[in-house]
């Protein structure tokens, strides 16, 4: 599929359309769908249970197809955490109050411990990235915007509805400088290092979304609250440098409450726009020239798509979610697909594209 993707244009744009994707699977025996981490409470208590299913519509029926309790190869139940295109899904689960991350292939079941990285960090910001497939490398980028306090897992989950982290507002702000300790671990070394700080402001906020791998890095929208702008930070995987561009006006939210998000679309950095009156939706792309180029423009309203965008399935179908289920939604056929998890919640969704192909996870 790489291959094919850097003959042409033509043939790039090819791959990425839905009905190439539900071919080349069934053809070539791959992998192309969403990880969902689902959890189903327990009454009124705060206890639930977590689990993990695949959904796809790249298979041979019309429909799409649910596989549940899809990590149950690992040794022990386990939140995730991270996935990339290529497959690799980053875990975690909390052990005596620390927690153990793995690193595993679903598509072949293989899986590896990761070292745990340094406990006085809490990582708030967990993304990944992979550099080469043969020999396989993939880094895993940590942000924590404290060393001292510890927070927990319910106070990190406290505002998982509101689009952007604002639990920076109610700190007594000395300077305007607020860094984020940035931990790396390369698949390379098989160990975590400390990274340079992330220097921001206390009027960033980060989205409340997964960092977007694409182009050779990772990518977050941060929106700067004094300013009254959303800025791209990019951090770039082999250099290990950080950047932050602003979007240009003709991007920004024209409303509060509109939605903005970061995606990759076709191999590219892309940021979808939805209007939340009209229900309009513009979908643009980062090109070469580091230019937003308008690439598409669609009303979810005729379908009656939910609004709360997720992510790209191939070139004309949008993902996504609420609490209860995934939608797939191709605009180009106006065909709407919806996928529950079994009465259980769907927490996060986790697009990964793999091959059954073992790969060396940890290098000798």
């Amino acid at each position: 599929m790489k291959k094919c993707r850097v003959l042409s244009k033509e043939c790039k744009d090819l791959t990425y359309e839905s009905t190439f994707m539900r071919l080349h699977s069934q053809r070539v025996s791959t992998m192309v769908g969403y990880l969902l981490q689902c959890s189903k409470n327990f009454g009124y208590s705060w206890r639930h249970r977590l689990s993990s299913n695949f959904v796809s519509i790249a298979n041979s029926g019309l429909e799409p197809k649910l596989t549940p309790k899809f990590l149950s190869f690992l040794p022990e139940p386990v939140q995730i955490v991270a996935t990339v295109n290529e497959g690799l899904v980053l875990c975690s689960t909390r052990l005596h109050g620390e927690n153990r991350f793995y690193i595993c292939k679903p598509s072949t079941q293989q899986w590896e411990f990761i070292p745990a990285p340094n406990p006085r960090f809490y990582r708030s910001k967990i993304s990944m990235l992979v550099l080469g497939s043969n020999p396989l490398r993939f880094k895993i980028v940590g942000l924590s915007d404290s060393i001292d306090d510890k927070h927990s897992e319910s106070d990190s989950e406290s505002d998982l509805h509101s689009e952007y982290s604002d639990k920076e507002v109610n700190h007594r702000v000395v300077s305007d400088e607020n860094l984020w300790h940035c931990e790396i671990f390369d698949s390379k070394s098989w160990e975590w290092k400390q990274s340079e700080d992330l220097k921001l402001t206390y009027r960033d906020f980060f989205q409340k979304r997964q960092g977007v791998s694409a182009c050779g890095g990772l990518h977050w929208l941060i929106f700067n609250r004094e300013q009254d702008k959303d800025i791209v930070l990019s951090f770039d995987g082999n250099k290990e440098e950080w950047t932050m561009a602003s979007l240009p006006n003709s991007l920004r939210r024209k409303e509060y409450w509109d939605q903005i998000a970061l995606v990759s679309c076709e191999g590219n950095l892309g940021l979808v726009d939805i209007d939340f009156k009209t229900k309009m939706v513009d979908v643009w792309v980062l090109n070469y020239e580091h230019i937003w180029i308008r690439k598409h423009t669609m009303n979810l309203i005729k379908e009656r798509c939910p609004t709360r965008f997720h992510s790209f399935y191939g070139a004309d179908t949008l993902v996504m979610k609420d609490m209860w289920s995934v939608y797939f939604y191709n605009f180009k056929t106006q065909k709407l697909d919806r996928v529950t998890a079994d009465n259980q919640d769907i927490d996060a969704a986790y697009f990964i594209e793999t091959d059954f192909e073992s790969v060396q996870l940890k290098p000798e």
